[in-house]
C-alpha cells in the first residue's frame, strides 16, 4: 500500500452508526518519536516544536504501513500533528476522537492538557474547544504501553521479543484506529442505545445528551428502503431522552439476510434543530431455550463460526483498507461459515458495520490475555474498558453474544468473572453472555462451551454423544470441565497445514496430504453438526497468523484449498435445524 502525497489512509467514517456531516479525518502523516525511558512528559515533549520521526496514522509503529516497522518493545511513544479548524466551525464545539490507542493515552492541545484514557481497544474523545486558538493548533498524544506488566489486557500481543511457535503475535503500540474531529453545537447527542423489539413492532431508543438540554426533544425517524416506517419523539429528562419508535413494516435481520433500516435522529431545542445524526439498525431478537439452544428470531440457527484474530500482515491490528475488513467476512462466508468469534481483540466498528451489512453473526470478546486476573483488583483494569466496548457496540445486530474472557486459568479470581458477567447482563438483557470461553468458569454462563483440539473425529463424536441423553461428555477434555449443559464447542480443529514450513505452529500432527486434511475437517465438523444438543461451533481458524499455520487461508488471504469443499461440509443441515 503506497500512499500518494496528502492521501488519507482509511478515509471512511469510523462510526457508521453515529454519522454527522461536519467531521474531519486526521489520518495520515504525523510527527512521531519513541520514548523508551518514559521521560518525555518530564522533558515536556508536548511543548516541542518537532518530533524526530514521522508515522502514518492509523497504523501502529510495529507495522510496515506506519513507515516505522519497529517490532521491539516501545514503552512510550509520542505523536504530534498541526491542524487548522475550518472557519465555518468557528461557533461550534470541537470534539477530538481517537478510535483506539494502546494503552494509556494522554492528549495535549497547544501545550495544555486535554485528558487521559486507559484501555487499548476502545475509543474516546475530548471536547477541545476551550484549548483552541485561531490559525494553527497542535495536537500531541503520548501512549504508554507495557504488555509485560500483567496490568493491561493485551490479547494475542507477544510479551517476548520474538518467538517461532505458539499463538502470540506482533505487538501493537499507540494509535491504531482512525483519529478525527467533529463539530457540534453546545447541546448534542453523546451516544445512542437502540433495542429492537420485533414482536411488539417497535424500536426502543435512548439518546444520551451533553450540554444544557433543558427544553429539548429528540425526534427519531426510521426508514426502510427510503420509505418512512416509523417516528418516535421523546422529551429530555435530565440528560436522557427515551422513546419508542413504532415500526409499521417489520423486516427481520437474519444471518445471510441483512435487512437494515436507516435512522435519522434530530435533537431540537425550542423547536430548532441543534444536532442531526444518521444511523441504522436491524430488527432481530436473540434468546436461549431451557435446553441452551440459541434462537435468532425465535428460530434455531446453528452458529457455524470461525475464529478470527483480526491481524493483518502489513497493518498488524489495523486493516489496510475498509475493503480488507469486508473481504475477511466474505472469505468466511465463502467457506460456509455464518459468523465468527472475534478473538482476544475488540474489533473496530467498521468491521461490525460490514458484519451488519452482510448478515454475519459475531461474538464480542475482550483481549483478556496479558492481564493477571488472580486478584480482585484486576477488575479495575478490565471492567471499564469492557463496558465501554459493550456500550459502543450494543446497537449492532450482528453481535449475538458477549464473551468477555477467554481461557481463564486455575488461579483466576472467580469474583472478577462474576462481576463482569453481572455488569454485562445489567447493561444488555437482550443477548447471552458466556462468562469465559473454555477452562475455568464461574458457572454463571447463559451458554456452556468448551475447547477441544482432539484431532480424531471418532473420539470427538463419542465424547459428546452422552449430551444427547442429558449427560456430560464421557471425560474431561484437557482443562475443560464437562457439563451436561454444554452446547457450544467454541474452539476445535486448528489443523496444521503449511507443507515445507517446519517451524510453523498448529494443533496436533499435521495431515500428510490434502485429502487427509479435508477428511479430518469433515469428520470433526460433521460430528458437531449432527449432535442434537449442539447449537454452535467455532473452527480454529480463518487464516494463518504469523507463525501459526492452522488457517484455511494463508496470512495473505490466499486459499489453501478449494473453498467450495469446506462450504459444502459446513452447510450440511445441523441436527437442531432438523427438529
Amino acid at each position: 500500500m503506497n500512499l500518494l502525497e496528502n492521501e488519507i489512509p482509511r478515509p471512511e467514517h469510523p462510526k457508521p452508526q453515529m454519522v454527522r456531516e461536519e467531521w474531519m479525518n486526521l489520518n495520515g502523516k504525523w510527527e512521531f518519536e519513541i520514548d523508551n525511558s518514559v521521560s518525555g512528559e518530564d522533558r515536556e515533549f508536548y511543548k516541542r516544536e518537532k518530533l524526530n520521526d514521522e508515522i502514518i496514522v492509523p497504523f501502529c509503529p510495529e507495522s510496515n504501513l506506519s513507515g516505522i516497522g519497529n517490532i521491539d518493545f516501545m514503552n512510550s511513544v509520542w505523536y504530534k500533528k498541526d491542524i487548522e479548524i475550518p472557519e465555518k466551525w468557528a461557533d461550534k464545539n470541537i470534539l477530538l476522537h481517537f478510535g483506539a490507542v494502546d494503552y494509556t493515552a494522554k492528549v495535549w492541545i497547544n501545550g495544555a492538557f486535554a485528558g487521559k484514557h486507559n484501555g487499548g481497544y476502545t475509543g474516546f474523545y475530548f471536547n477541545i474547544t476551550k484549548l483552541l486558538k485561531k490559525g494553527r493548533n497542535t495536537i500531541v498524544l503520548n501512549a504508554f504501553d507495557n504488555v509485560r506488566s500483567f496490568k493491561q489486557p493485551a490479547g494475542k500481543q507477544r510479551d517476548t521479543y520474538m518467538t517461532t511457535k505458539g499463538c502470540k503475535y506482533t505487538r501493537t503500540t499507540g494509535i491504531w484506529q482512525t483519529v478525527w474531529l467533529e463539530a457540534v453545537n453546545k447541546d448534542y447527542i453523546d451516544h445512542l442505545k437502540m433495542t429492537p423489539d420485533p414482536k411488539n413492532k417497535k424500536l426502543v431508543v435512548e439518546a444520551h445528551l451533553k450540554g444544557d438540554v433543558h427544553h429539548c426533544e429528540v425526534i427519531v425517524k426510521a426508514l426502510y428502503k427510503n420509505r418512512e416506517v416509523g417516528v418516535g419523539k421523546g422529551i429530555v429528562s435530565w440528560k436522557t431522552s427515551m422513546m419508542e419508535v413504532p415500526i409499521s413494516e417489520v423486516i427481520l435481520w437474519e444471518p445471510g439476510k441483512p435487512e437494515l433500516y436507516d435512522l435519522e435522529i434530530s435533537l431540537r431545542k425550542n423547536g430548532q434543530e441543534v444536532d442531526y445524526i444518521k444511523s441504522y439498525f436491524g430488527m432481530r431478537s436473540i434468546s436461549v431455550t431451557p435446553g441452551y439452544t440459541i434462537l435468532i428470531n425465535d428460530k434455531p440457527v446453528f452458529q457455524r463460526l470461525v475464529l478470527d484474530q483480526g491481524f493483518y500482515p502489513d497493518g498488524i491490528y489495523t486493516a489496510p483498507t475498509d475493503e480488507a475488513l469486508k473481504n475477511d467476512i466474505e472469505i468466511s462466508m465463502g467457506l460456509g461459515f455464518n459468523g465468527a468469534r472475534l478473538h482476544e481483540k475488540i474489533f473496530e466498528p467498521r468491521f461490525l458495520y460490514w458484519a451488519d451489512k452482510l448478515g454475519y453473526i459475531v461474538w464480542g470478546e475482550h483481549a483478556n490475555w496479558g492481564l493477571d486476573v488472580s486478584e480482585a483488583h484486576s477488575i479495575g483494569y478490565f471492567l471499564p474498558e469492557w463496558m465501554e466496548s459493550v456500550k459502543r457496540d450494543y446497537n449492532h445486530p450482528s453481535i449475538v453474544g458477549w464473551c468477555p474472557f477467554n481461557e481463564t486459568q486455575e488461579n483466576t479470581c472467580l469474583d472478577v468473572l462474576n462481576i463482569v458477567y453481572e455488569t454485562t447482563k445489567q447493561y444488555d438483557t437482550t443477548r447471552p453472555v458466556i462468562d469465559t470461553s473454555g477452562y475455568v468458569r464461574s458457572q454463571k454462563s447463559d451458554i456452556y462451551d468448551c475447547h477441544n483440539y482432539c484431532q480424531d473425529p471418532v473420539l470427538v463424536e463419542e465424547w459428546y454423544a452422552p449430551l444427547k441423553e442429558g449427560k456430560p461428555p464421557l471425560k474431561e477434555l484437557g482443562r475443560n470441565v464437562p457439563d451436561a449443559r454444554l452446547t457450544f464447542v467454541s474452539e476445535y480443529g486448528g489443523i496444521k497445514w503449511a507443507p515445507g514450513n517446519e517451524t510453523g505452529w498448529g494443533y496436533g500432527d499435521a495431515p500428510t496430504s490434502e485429502e487427509e486434511f479435508i477428511e479430518r475437517y469433515r469428520g470433526l465438523t460433521t460430528a458437531l453438526l449432527k449432535n442434537s444438543k449442539m447449537t454452535a461451533f467455532c473452527y480454529t481458524q480463518l487464516y494463518d497468523v504469523e507463525q501459526e499455520v492452522n488457517g484455511l487461508y494463508t496470512y495473505n488471504r490466499k486459499p489453501k484449498f478449494n473453498p467450495e469443499i469446506f462450504k459444502k461440509i459446513n452447510k450440511q443441515k445441523a441436527a437442531i435445524e432438523e427438529l
